[in-house]
Order: structure tokens, then C-alpha cells, then sequence
């Protein structure tokens, strides 16, 4: 049974940073893509794509929105996967879900319909 369970998430001032993780079980973690998506409030279940790293850990992508201000990484060991979040603002506030997607090269996906297993999420609330 394949399971995400994020963990990290907070109420942060702006201008604080937040480290989220995701651990994966029941899968071959090193075959799997992994992605960070993000449901803002007020924007129903719409899922926008935040960061993802390739099997190998060599291959990122990020939103525009985050780049420079997070990092995307995964520890194969431990089978878990981070988002470092620093110099956060108010529109970052959101629930922060982690997804698998299996693939066969190094590279991974931007978009949520790619991806086959969701964690629940966890909640990431920017005050100003």
C-alpha cells in the first residue's frame, strides 16, 4: 500500500522559512518522480504545481512563482523527499501535498495529472 505522509508545515511570519517533508512507503522510492503542489484557499481543489525532482535527485523544476526561494530534495535512504521554503509571503499560504509519479528517465513532471499517489497534505499559513 503506497503511502505520503507530509510533515512541517506551519504558521510563519513573512520573511521565515519552513521545511516540509514528505515520506514515502510502499513503493520503490528511486523509481518515482516526486512533486510539491499546493491548494490556495479560496481556489478549490485546483492544484498548483510548486517544485519536483527526478528519480535520481539530478533533475529539478520549479514554478516560477517559488524559484529562488525554494529547494526541492530527496534523501533515497530514508525515502523522503523536502521543500526548504525561505523569504515566504502571504500568497505562499496554501496546503502543501507531495505526489509520486513513476518514471522510467530522470526527469519528472509539472503537471498533477502525472502523478499517481497524493499524500493529505499539510497546512502552510504566511502571516503579513
Amino acid at each position: 500500500q503506497v503511502q505520503l505522509v507530509e510533515s512541517g508545515g506551519a504558521l510563519v511570519q513573512a520573511g521565515g522559512s519552513l521545511t516540509l517533508s514528505c515520506a514515502a512507503s510502499g513503493v520503490t522510492f528511486s523509481s518515482y518522480a516526486m512533486g510539491w503542489f499546493r491548494r490556495a484557499p479560496g481556489k478549490g481543489s485546483s492544484r498548483e504545481f510548486v517544485a519536483a525532482v527526478g528519480r535520481t535527485g539530478s533533475v529539478t523544476h520549479y514554478a516560477g512563482s517559488v524559484k529562488g526561494r525554494f529547494t526541492i530534495s530527496r534523501d533515497s535512504a530514508k525515502n523522503t523527499m523536502y521543500l526548504q521554503m525561505n523569504s515566504l509571503k502571504p500568497e505562499d499560504t496554501a496546503v502543501y501535498c507531495c505526489a509520486a509519479e513513476w518514471r522510467h528517465s530522470s526527469n519528472a513532471g509539472t503537471r498533477p495529472d502525472k502523478y499517481a499517489y497524493w499524500g493529505q497534505g499539510t497546512q502552510v499559513t504566511v502571516s503579513s
